[in-house]
């Protein structure tokens, strides 16, 4: 079928390669399947309703189980002059393929696959953030005592652990799934029709439920206009990915010959084509790379979406979504990269504490002591202080005060010797995440399995 509605002719040749692309298989793959999911559902809601006969339902269900169990073979490598839903839907005119827009429009079944497609990657992204944050939790927890400096401004500042460092990290990523968890992916759009509801009386908190939502969205011009969900997916991705890039930045470095505060096993390293000598982390620059893809996704879909009329729009709802999945999944791959780094890192302790004792991070325990033994203001200690690095710096030695015993006594305001406080927090926290995570996923196995207990009862199975 090329022609629809009043239209006498398809479209432009031009227009279907550009739009529709040279065959159908790629939509096959990315979203035919949550297109029978929804159909399936419909299809029981609008018997259950009296608005279908139940012999009409069981034929059309009989076809598209066929075609999914075929895995959709018959549409594969055809073109979709008017898109994959309608080449899906001529494929099942002879079973009674019209019935399926009775109550509902290709607009609001856009918006509801869509939802139910950011599933996979929001489980994926999820997944990915929390084994990075176990792999920090458990890291810091085995390096704890390794003492090194944390900088500012790249230079040595103060004593802490390498323990402590990764800890801090993992309170960031923390957040990163926390803003995961805020993503409301609870509202179902089915039933909404093209932007102004239906006068049938359909059931939408029934396809809502079989389809693993909460409830249905209450006002159907929200429905398919918005897709606000995919720019705070891409916005909470683009601040992981600025996390992990950040991580990327320290860690670099630290693996260089000119910190050696790290080294890697030759599985998570490469070699030079020329230079026999290098082991290249090269990881973490793919990494970093990798989460630069979720900021582009993020302003192309928002520039997509700005300024456009709030309705059903082909720029937001195809154009501006169009960017999610790489954004998303390179963030996953960085992410994935980043959470082996972790995992095989080794500290040189030696060398970490060399660089404490050779940085004077001392110095602001120091100053700290003549304030609280001396009484001097903490002005004139820190010239005081100063004043004598140099002398020490001029004669090639170091200060007297051991940066490990200053990490050690750093116990306030969430210093090194708090460390063990914030692991038990850590460790809440993302058994809280994974707990919530895991029930999310609970639910939509559990919605799909009470869908096909419904499409089942309709069939006169058991």
């Amino acid at each position: 079928m090329t022609t629809t509605g009043r239209l006498t002719s398809g479209l432009h040749p031009t227009i279907v390669d550009i739009v529709f692309g040279a065959d159908v298989d790629h939509a096959i793959d990315a979203e035919l399947a949550h297109i029978v999911q929804v159909d399936r559902t419909h299809l029981v809601m609008l018997v259950e309703r009296g608005l279908v006969a139940a012999d009409t339902a069981r034929t059309l269900l009989h076809a598209i189980d066929d075609l999914k169990a075929a895995e959709f073979a018959p549409l594969r490598g055809q073109q979709a002059p008017r898109g994959l839903f309608l080449l899906y839907e001529s494929h099942l005119a002879d079973a009674g393929g019209g019935v399926l827009q009775t109550g509902r429009s290709r607009n609001d079944l856009n918006a509801t696959v869509l939802l139910l497609r950011l599933r996979h990657e929001w489980s994926a992204i999820a997944a990915a953030a929390l084994a990075l944050q176990a792999a920090l939790i458990d890291r810091a927890a085995a390096f704890a005592d390794v003492v090194m400096p944390a900088y500012t401004h790249y230079q040595p500042a103060v004593p802490i652990t390498y323990g402590h460092w990764l800890a801090g990290v993992a309170f960031a990523i923390g957040r990163d799934v926390d803003a995961l968890l805020d993503l409301d992916l609870s509202r179902c759009p089915l039933g909404a029709g093209s932007v102004g509801g239906t006068a049938l009386p359909i059931d939408s908190a029934r396809t809502a439920e079989l389809l693993g939502f909460e409830h249905p969205v209450a006002n159907s011009v929200d429905a398919v206009a918005s897709r606000d969900v995919v720019l705070r997916l891409l916005a909470a991705a683009t601040i992981c990915g600025t996390n992990v890039s950040r991580v990327c930045a320290d860690l670099l470095p630290w693996l260089g010959g000119e910190y050696g505060f790290l080294s890697l096993s030759d599985d998570l390293v490469g070699s030079s084509s020329l230079m026999p000598q290098k082991r290249n982390a090269f990881v973490l620059e793919q990494a970093q790379g990798r989460t630069t893809a979720a900021l582009g996704a993020f302003t192309a879909a928002a520039t997509a979406v700005h300024g456009t009329p709030f309705t059903n729009s082909i720029a937001v709802g195809t154009e501006a979504v169009g960017h999610v999945w790489q954004g998303v999944r390179s963030i996953v791959d960085a992410l994935r990269l980043v959470t082996l780094i972790v995992e095989g890192a080794v500290p040189n302790r030696e060398r970490m504490l060399q660089r404490a004792v050779e940085g004077y991070t001392t110095a602001t325990a120091m100053a700290d002591r003549l304030v609280t033994e001396e009484g001097m203001t903490f002005r004139d200690a820190h010239h005081t202080v100063g004043a004598h690095i140099n002398e020490l710096e001029a004669r090639g030695e170091a200060l007297d005060v051991d940066p490990t015993s200053v990490a050690r006594a750093s116990r306030h305001g969430g210093g090194p010797a708090s460390l063990e406080q914030g692991l038990a927090l850590l460790r809440g926290e993302h058994a809280a995440h994974a707990e919530a995570v895991a029930q999310q996923e609970k639910h939509w196995r559990a919605a799909e399995a009470d869908l096909d207990r419904a499409v089942a009862h309709l069939m006169g199975g058991t």
